[in-house]
C-alpha cells in the first residue's frame, strides 16, 4: 500500500451502512485523512452536504458490477476536482492535480500553451478550451511508475475503476 492508495467504492452508505442498490443515486466525497486520499459514498437520503475537509464531491448513479467495464468519465466532475486543487501546496495534492490536468489534456479540455522553469520546477501554463481561462500546473517530476500509481488513484477516487 502506498501513500496514494484509495479504497474502492464499498457500495454502502458511509453514514448509515446501508447497501446502495444498482441504479441508485449517491454522493461521492474525496477527503484527505492522515496524508491519504479517502473516498466516501453517501445515499441521497443521508446526504447533509460535504463533510468538513472535503475538497471534492459529486453525485453519481451506482451501476451494477460488470467485470472491468469502466464508467464514462464525467469531464465536469474532473474539471471541478482540478479547480478545487488549485493553489494546494501539499505534495500529494500537487501530484493528484498534475495527473488530473494530464487527463483533461487528453480529453481536450485543457491545452498546453507554455512551459517554464521556476526555482527548479517545471510549471506548465494551460488554457481551458471552453472558458479560455489560464492556469498553472506544477510538474512534480513523477517517474512512469509513480505516474501510473497516481493515475490509478485518481480513477479509484472518482469511481472509474
Amino acid at each position: 500500500m502506498t501513500e496514494y492508495q484509495i479504497q474502492p467504492n464499498t457500495r454502502h452508505c458511509f453514514a448509515t451502512g446501508r447497501e446502495l442498490q444498482p441504479g441508485e443515486r449517491y454522493y461521492g466525497v474525496l477527503l484527505e485523512e492522515e496524508g491519504k486520499f479517502v473516498r466516501r459514498d453517501y445515499s441521497v437520503e443521508s446526504w447533509r452536504g460535504p463533510p468538513p475537509g472535503a475538497f471534492s464531491f459529486w453525485m453519481g448513479r451506482l451501476v451494477p458490477p460488470q467485470g472491468k467495464r469502466r464508467q464514462p468519465i464525467d469531464d465536469e466532475m474532473l474539471v471541478e476536482c482540478f479547480e478545487r486543487l488549485e493553489g494546494q501546496l501539499e505534495p500529494n495534492r500537487v501530484r493528484f492535480r498534475y495527473v488530473v490536468a494530464l487527463l483533461l489534456m487528453r480529453r481536450r479540455r485543457l491545452r498546453l500553451e507554455d512551459t517554464q522553469h521556476d526555482g527548479g520546477q517545471e510549471v506548465m501554463t494551460m488554457r481551458c478550451t471552453r472558458s479560455g481561462s489560464r492556469c498553472a500546473v506544477v510538474n512534480p517530476g513523477l517517474t512512469d511508475e509513480e505516474l501510473a500509481t497516481v493515475q490509478d488513484d485518481v480513477f479509484q477516487a472518482l469511481g472509474w475503476e
